[in-house]
């Protein structure tokens, strides 16, 4: 039973555009992998139904396992940008003076990675393609019209490259196979036009749909990642149901068949030595932990089990119901990535690490999985909206209960500041000049994206936008504007302001206390804006007797007035035009009885120098 069937849910319209369409994918895909050479083949069906205005004359697909090749953009870009993914090159130099080698360009022909379309017809009919890196152009025979659905029928091959990055075959781990990014995927069309981005680093776009994929494999490893296992008593392998009788396997291999509707990838991993526990949920989605029986890792991989149940809790209610039937947490790949339905995650030696990353790739259930934004253009709403949201599930289920949980966030974002090296979010994910800069904005910067924005519109008017932001685009892929427009419903306010400073600009906040003066008992105290982006101010009073106060300085251009987050008296300042560069308020006490004045006592603000925030009496 699961919490929701997500077929049922409209894809048809938007709540900020009645006019919204998106393209619908069926896959059919029957694929044989040989596991001493790591080559398989594979047929694939495709129902492609085109739900746009226009009628299309070509369509492109993803073929990711090009990318592990001497002389793709991924191999060169390894090789020219400043800081690499460690991951993905050698050192030969030293820590101090490191002199970095690309990993791909030394694949011999045999550890190389590669996918290839060997046929491709639609609705019968042989059609014109050309392999162009990591993408299938395809020239259509007969264009395809608006609400019509085609049928392709291709014939693929591949080759699992050597484990470098996210997908591949015995990873340090030891993991065999880690089949991410394996099987020649559609791209997406929509508004903006095709997202045939070629895989150089970054994450992925891809259309809603159902995948019934069979797998025949040595029926020595044992399988699991996205969908549904349809024949689980068949096969076993604790899949089976309680009680059943497996027979035995006859011949060298089996077929695993595995279905999923609605989701916008399909990923798996395999293993002869994994270890394969279930855990059934209050909620009725089952858990699944296939991890490597390693006695370094097999307690860490036991004691996440039922924190994994915790998180599903905790998403369930801050954000929305898991609407499908399974989660599978895997060792496999590199770090951590989230797929449908699974994750990857390296290690298990450090129980820390292994929870932080299992709440962070779970959470991408949500944003990404279900939420699906364009990671290519706007990798700061899958993956700082993931950052908050795991941010405060492991702060409560680790017991750390931390004032501000996001306060490394925050530091990251300081650090690109002074750096000098920051670029706006409107930046595509491959278009940043260095690793770290694309980071800490999409991890750090867009998880202030929504921490902030709890201090402009309120922490209780926050959670409510999230809840508004699933309920109005699950299954849909959401834009910047629209976490904008949601929040401006749920809140009153207009924040226009705060999308164009924060997203599309590098622009910073700092506001500083510039003076303060006493006159006939009374404290005048004046605050300056010495940053371009505009904020509201929230101002704490600290009085020697040990009692606060706190003065609330509205922004004249957000039209509206959160909530008292404090449980002290308020006082509403009149609003600050955000021309004005300075703001005068008056507290009805004498200097002497004052402690200190701060701005932004929460830390909730990235002001960029805190250093003038604070004012205390000599």
């Amino acid at each position: 039973m699961t919490n929701s069937d997500p077929r049922t849910v409209p894809t048809t319209e938007q709540p900020n555009n009645p006019a919204y369409w998106q393209q619908h994918v069926d896959y059919k895909m029957d694929v044989n992998m040989d596991v001493k050479t790591f080559q398989y083949t594979g047929t694939q069906k495709l129902k492609y139904t085109n739900n746009s205005p226009e009628s299309l004359t070509k369509v492109f697909y993803h073929l990711f396992f090009n990318a592990f090749q001497p002389g793709s953009e991924m191999d060169i870009r390894l090789q020219n940008i400043q800081d690499p993914d460690r991951r993905m090159v050698n050192n030969l130099g030293t820590k101090e003076n490191p002199e970095y080698e690309s990993r791909i360009a030394k694949l011999a022909p045999d550890e190389i990675g590669y996918l290839h379309a060997t046929s491709l017809k639609q609705d019968g009919s042989e059609v014109d393609f050309n392999e162009e890196g990591t993408i299938l152009v395809v020239n259509l025979n007969n264009p395809i019209a608006p609400g019509e659905t085609v049928t392709f029928d291709m014939e693929f091959k591949g080759q699992v490259p050597v484990q470098i990055r996210r997908s591949g075959r015995n990873n340090k781990d030891g993991v065999a196979l880690s089949m991410t990014q394996w099987y020649p995927k559609m791209a997406e069309y929509d508004f903006e036009g095709w997202h045939a981005d070629p895989y150089i680093a970054r994450e992925f776009h891809g259309v809603w749909g159902d995948f019934d994929v069979n797998i025949t494999i040595d029926k020595s490893y044992l399988l699991g990642g996205t969908g549904v296992l349809q024949n689980a008593n068949e096969i076993g392998y604790g899949y089976e149901d309680e009680g059943t009788k497996v027979k035995k396997h006859k011949g060298k291999t089996i077929t695993w068949n595995f279905k999923a509707h609605d989701v916008h990838d399909f990923a798996w991993a395999a293993d002869p030595e994994y270890i394969h526990d279930k855990l059934e949920t209050p909620s009725g989605v089952t858990l699944h932990f296939l991890f490597k029986n390693d006695p370094e890792v097999v307690d860490n991989w036991k004691k996440i089990q039922p924190k994994t149940a915790e998180l599903l809790e905790f998403y369930n209610k801050n954000i929305g119901p898991y609407p499908w039937e399974q989660y599978s947490v895997i060792q496999g790949g590199d770090g951590g990535m989230e797929y449908a339905m699974c994750t990857l995650i390296t290690g298990g030696k450090k129980y820390g690490s292994l929870l932080g990353t299992t709440a962070h790739e779970f959470a991408h259930s949500w944003f990404q999985q279900l939420l699906g934004t364009n990671e290519s253009e706007h990798p700061w709403m899958d993956e700082g909206f993931t950052t908050f949201i795991s941010t405060l599930a492991e702060n409560k289920i680790s017991g750390d209960n931390k004032a501000n949980p996001f306060e490394n966030a925050y530091k990251g974002y300081q650090y690109i500041v002074n750096s000098g090296k920051e670029q706006p979010l409107t930046t595509h994910g491959d278009r940043y000049d260095i690793n770290a800069a694309y980071s800490i904005a999409a991890y750090s910067k867009g998880c202030i994206f929504l921490s902030q924005l709890g201090y402009v519109i309120g922490q209780d008017k926050l959670m409510e936008t999230l809840h508004k932001y699933y309920e109005d685009f699950k299954f849909k892929h959401p834009t910047p504007n629209d976490i904008k427009r949601t929040a401006e419903k749920v809140s009153g306010m207009e924040l226009q302001w705060y999308l164009t400073d924060w997203t599309e600009t590098t622009n910073t906040i700092d506001y500083g206390i510039k003076n303060v003066s006493e006159e006939n008992g009374k404290t005048t105290v004046e605050m300056e804006r010495i940053g371009l982006m505009p904020m509201p101010v929230d101002v704490m009073v600290f009085y020697n007797d040990g009692t606060m106060e706190y003065f609330y300085a509205p922004l004249r251009m957000m039209y509206g007035e959160k909530s008292n987050p404090f449980e002290v008296k308020r006082t509403v300042l009149p609003d600050w035009p955000w021309a004005f560069p300075t703001h005068n308020f008056t507290i009805d006490a004498a200097t002497s009885d004052i402690k200190a004045i701060v701005i932004d006592p929460s830390g909730l603000m990235a002001d960029i120098d805190r250093s003038n925030n604070t004012y205390q009496p000599e």
